[in-house]
């Protein structure tokens, strides 16, 4: 993970940067899907408290991100982006840890599941899961389309962690959303 690629969202006045931010996230997912061997991980360097930013960066090899870049996976978002060349990352103590946090805020959902699960009554259910259970997440997240699920759009809460000297794993591991708990990817 020695090059990155930044993509930044442009200002729009029909589009806020939350929302291209969800298309061009969606976009990069599902380019992962087709062409990562988990070797391509992303930070957010503006992000906020409540907000990611507007700037998306890729990390990984420059032979990596040219096969990324190779497909029109950005298509249609054009306009909206304005995107660097694949540049050789600079050295840098410091590391983030960028994740994926699942939060399970909806009582009522997880009722259903366990009451699919354990064959409970509605009763039961709500007996052992009360409403306390469901937790308000205050992490940024970008909404995408789920494509197991049939287009079902779902949060996806992104904590990112800065940390110093990291240790580089001896496997490179992320996501198809280039998220991982374990290897941390540069910050600069």
């Amino acid at each position: 993970m020695d090059h990155y690629l930044d993509i930044k969202i442009l200002e729009d006045p029909e589009f806020t940067a939350p929302i291209l931010m969800n298309a061009l996230f969606s976009k990069l997912h599902r380019a992962l899907v087709e062409v990562s061997n988990h070797d391509i991980g992303v930070s957010f360097p503006d992000a906020g408290k409540k907000s990611l930013g507007k700037i998306l960066r890729l990390h990984g090899t420059q032979e990596r991100l040219s096969v990324l870049e190779s497909l029109a996976w950005r298509k249609g978002l054009g306009d909206f982006t304005l995107v660097s060349d694949v540049t050789e990352a600079p050295q840098t103590s410091e590391y983030w840890l960028v994740q994926r946090i699942h939060v399970q805020s909806n009582p009522d959902r997880i009722r259903r599941r366990a009451m699919k699960r354990h064959n409970l009554t509605y009763e039961q259910a709500v007996e052992q899961i009360p409403d306390s259970v469901g937790k308000e997440l205050d992490l940024p997240f970008v909404r995408i389309k789920s494509q197991s699920t049939g287009g079902q759009q779902f949060p996806l809460f992104i904590k990112q962690t800065a940390i110093s000297e990291a240790s580089q794993p001896n496997e490179i591991q992320f996501s198809k959303y280039g998220l991982s708990s374990a290897t941390p990817v540069p910050k600069f």
